[in-house]
């Protein structure tokens, strides 16, 4: 740079460089061009504006500094700019300044400048940081056996997963070193779609399951398609002969009923990370234990836990209840209840360092499906989650009966006198606790839709169709309507153009008589009554419209979804349980 340069940079203020863009109405940092410039160098600020070649080219033009007082004889007087004309004499700016009013203003375009540099700062930064995290995260591609997406406005189905694998840092010397790493604890969470209430369910890993075909993805992009297996405990739905996650969100299906979203999978080690992250997690224990195989010690009463003596407390079985599985869910129920208390806990949330250290370890301890394996959906996962009152959080277990085909009880199986009701009000979105319900007036009106009179069964005039129900409902409807419940004017019409996960009765405002009677043979809910058009069927004549959704269970069988959860054993995370 040539000394004419360096003279431009030395008398640059800082709050120069800020112009006020009359598009934006924002300063904007005007930085000095790098195109070539012109010789003749700018007058000094407070210039007149005829006084030299440059003058009033800026773009705007910043306030002028207090003058100084006349130099005395001791006080040289102030430099000029090769150049520049003469300062004017002190009375020619009468009326022009403002001292004090025009420092402030150039303070305050220092201050915002300093205040952009340091916000742009941080968006870099935060964003580099988001990149770092989002490296932390594995993923694992489960194909259909998941969502491809993740939405804020539906209920959502996450199965948690934490594995007994022994290899890795962090996992030494835990038991069987050879582990694959199966599905060790399990736990269905569904938290509902108005975000006033979740369900935690417990799938116990010695339940006795059918594992269905699986297809998984291999390294190489191919796909391979692991034989299921019947009568076999549910933790081998993972690792067992190259099982994925899918399988075990599969498993999971076929037991319950409930579809799968998406999946998280933790180890050992992810226990050891969260807990340390957020400072410990409080437990309770009825009485003083001394496990000697998971080295677990801790008097009676309230204790902080964590890294290995975290883990050691959600290993313990021997010392708690029959010294069985059942009894080391329920506490290990409790620990997750405690931890989501202490993540959400305002010592948590309002510290950065242990922010921080929280999502470090949660993005490196966790695997989770590519349909929410970015850190901005896995934030989305948590913020929704975060809507939830722990009081609505309910722990319970799949409801089990010892395995009859066992002489030594080591094994459980599905009690189905108990547990499909507890799986149709996960299905359809019922609260285990007592909730406010929203949108009171709809669900009114929506409940109005039954109330009113019935036709005839043989006035019902009705078109089928197949919106997901499996092959064969429509005909096995059609002839269960004709034949059993005398609608002799109803036809069975194929497909429908897209599929519906609930069953629906679509009809115009004249045909309420005849949806209502339609509806009370079906075993279908006032939510399935959808007041609109209704079709012509073939003879031209006008028809209500029945698509058989994916809750279709069969000819005959009621669609009627429940209203309240059964009474099962349960706790909340919002109480704290002595693990006994």
């Amino acid at each position: 740079m040539d000394a004419q340069g360096r003279g431009r940079a030395d008398n640059i203020d800082p709050a120069d460089q800020w112009v006020l863009n009359p598009n934006t109405g924002e300063y904007e940092l005007r930085l000095t061009p790098s195109a070539p410039q012109s010789g003749v160098p700018r007058p000094r600020r407070g210039s007149p504006a005829n006084a030299g070649p440059g003058a009033g080219t800026r773009a705007r033009r910043a306030p002028e500094r207090e003058s100084p007082a006349t130099p005395g004889p001791d006080v040289p007087g102030p430099r000029r700019r090769r150049g520049a004309p003469a300062e004017p004499p002190p009375g020619r700016r009468k009326g022009r300044t403002k001292p004090k009013k025009s420092k402030a203003k150039k303070i305050l375009l220092w201050t915002g400048g300093s205040m952009a540099f340091v916000l742009v700062a941080v968006s870099a930064a935060g964003y580099l940081y988001l990149k770092h995290l989002e490296g932390n995260v594995s993923t694992t591609d489960v194909g259909s056996a998941g969502k491809k997406g993740f939405s804020k406005d539906e209920a959502f189905n996450i199965l948690i997963i934490g594995t007994d694998k022994r290899t890795g840092k962090g996992n030494e010397g835990y038991g069987d070193k050879g582990s694959v790493g199966h599905a060790d604890t399990n736990i269905l969470l569904h938290v509902s779609k108005d975000r006033t209430n979740a369900t935690a369910l417990s799938i116990p890993r010695d339940l006795i399951v059918d594992v269905p075909d699986c297809p998984t993805k291999q390294p190489d992009g191919s796909e391979k398609v692991v034989p299921g297996t019947q009568n076999v405990r549910f933790n081998t739905s993972l690792g067992q002969d190259g099982r994925d996650p899918g399988c075990t969100m599969r498993t999971v299906k076929a037991v319950t009923g409930i579809s799968v979203d998406h999946f998280m999978m933790a180890d050992f080690n992810a226990v050891k990370t969260l807990t340390s992250a957020v400072g410990g997690v409080d437990v309770c224990v009825a009485h003083a234990v001394n496990d000697k195989e998971s080295h677990l010690k801790l008097p009676a009463g309230k204790s902080k836990v964590e890294g290995e003596q975290a883990l050691a407390f959600v290993r313990t079985r021997h010392s708690f209840g029959n010294q069985g599985d059942l009894d080391r869910i329920k506490v290990q129920q409790q620990f997750l209840g405690s931890l989501m208390r202490k993540m959400s806990s305002s010592d948590t949330l309002t510290n950065p360092a242990k922010l921080i250290s929280l999502a470090e370890a949660a993005t490196k301890a966790l695997t989770v499906d590519t349909g929410i394996g970015n850190v901005s959906t896995l934030k989305d996962v948590a913020l929704e989650l975060k809507k939830v009152p722990t009081k609505n959080i309910t722990f319970t277990t799949v409801p089990v009966l010892d395995n009859p085909a066992e002489k030594v009880k080591a094994t459980v199986v599905v009690n189905q006198s108990q547990a499909p009701a507890v799986f149709d009000a996960i299905k359809n979105d019922v609260s285990f606790t007592a909730v406010k319900q929203k949108e009171k007036k709809e669900k009114a009106e929506v409940a109005a839709r039954l109330k009113g009179t019935r036709s005839a069964a043989a006035d019902i005039r009705v078109d089928i169709y197949n919106g997901g129900a499996p092959g064969g409902s429509a005909q096995e409807t059609l002839n269960w309507l004709q034949n059993t419940e005398g609608v002799p004017k109803s036809s069975q019409l194929g497909n429908a153009d897209a599929p519906l996960s609930k069953t629906t009765v679509e009809y115009s405002p004249d045909q309420a008589d005849q949806a209502r009677k339609l509806a009370d043979l079906m075993g279908l809910s006032a939510s399935a009554l959808k007041p609109g058009k209704s079709e012509k069927n073939s003879q031209g004549l006008p028809a209500i419209v029945l698509t058989l959704g994916k809750d279709f269970k069969g000819a005959g069988v009621s669609l009627t979804t429940p209203t309240k959860a059964p009474e099962v054993d349960k706790s909340t995370a919002d109480k704290t349980v002595c693990a006994s």
